[in-house]
């Protein structure tokens, strides 16, 4: 059955770094919303990156709806090779390769960890594959590969044959059907490839973060405009923690309107975003009385923002509920 280029575009980009489990729920719930590209582009950003919440890495979001624009914008159907595919916002190597292959049947190889694997394996290659030499060396063994035989499932059964019998530390190499010429596995030890890669220094930060609740039990959130990760949605107002002041009066400084109430601190939580390590203390405040707010600033539901949000909204709203039932 024919692939269809719209789920199978969206499904690659929410795939990108993050768990199958957490995509699927989100896929199916952003395809019965956005059904194709036109419905997309008729979408508001902001409706689209609360569609996305939770996903993290929202700069796809961002990139899928100005791709979505140009598609309707010249017909509402996507160009079929990897090529053109590769001139869409958003739309790296790996993604044009990958739709251009398993939806309309173009002979290109694509690259994943699991591809890189086996192929440097099997040719022995003292290139790595995460550079160019070495990639392209894989790229062109995998192109081989499809001389006849369908480029979609080709690419396919490489990535599933690296994540489950090429495996990094254990190769099952009895089951591998590419025992016979595999370089590797001749030297005795396909671990050697391929080499180990160098991982990115990892940063911590340390957060205040300020949760204010009024009368009705909403949180007041802020769009966030600066800084290079979480822009553009909503969390509770949020700072690196100056070590030389009170928190207290770092929370207060926070926020858009003055709080007479006491400011509570919480324990701290934990959160991640790409290789930043996020130490989190909220600051809490329950106001007695409604304070009207100016633009870029709302009262929201924490359990249920009907914003873009992001997980880390999530983690705060059970450390308060949980500190505030102790």
């Amino acid at each position: 059955m024919p692939r269809d280029p719209y789920h199978s575009l969206v499904s690659e980009l929410m795939a990108q770094q993050t768990q199958l489990d957490r995509v699927v729920p989100r896929f199916e719930a952003f395809v019965r919303r956005f059904p194709d590209f036109r419905a997309l582009a008729a979408a508001s950003r902001e409706d689209v990156l609360e569609a996305w919440s939770g996903l993290g890495y929202y700069r796809r979001a961002r990139l899928l709806h100005r791709l979505a624009l140009e598609v309707a914008a010249g017909g509402g159907e996507l160009p079929s090779s990897a090529a053109e595919l590769e001139r869409l916002p958003g739309i790296g190597p790996y993604t044009a390769a990958a739709v251009a292959s398993m939806v309309f049947g173009e002979a290109v190889p694509l690259m994943d960890g699991n591809i890189a694997r086996v192929g440097a394996r099997v040719l022995a290659s003292a290139d790595d594959p995460r550079g160019k030499e070495g990639r392209a060396a894989v790229l062109e063994w995998v192109r081989g590969l499809m001389n006849g035989a369908p480029p979609g499932d080709v690419n396919e059964a490489l990535m599933e044959l690296g994540a489950t019998v090429c495996t990094p530390n254990r190769p099952d190499c009895v089951r591998c059907p590419l025992t016979e010429g595999c370089r590797a596995r001749c030297e005795g030890d396909p671990t050697a490839y391929p080499p180990p890669r160098q991982t990115r220094a990892v940063v911590d930060l340390r957060w205040l973060v300020v949760v204010v609740e009024d009368p009705k039990r909403r949180w007041l959130l802020r769009q966030v405009a600066e800084g290079p990760i979480l822009r553009g949605l909503w969390l509770p107002p949020f700072a690196e923690i100056d070590s030389g002041r009170p928190l207290e009066q770092q929370a207060l400084g926070l926020l858009p309107f003055d709080v007479t109430q006491s400011i509570g601190i919480s324990k701290p939580i934990r959160h991640s975003i790409t290789h930043r390590r996020i130490e989190a203390i909220p600051a809490r405040a329950v106001i007695d009385h409604p304070v009207r707010v100016a633009k870029g600033w709302s009262w929201a539901d924490p359990a249920n923002p009907r914003l873009p949000t992001s997980s880390l909204l999530g983690k705060l709203l059970g450390s308060v509920s949980t500190s505030s039932s102790v």
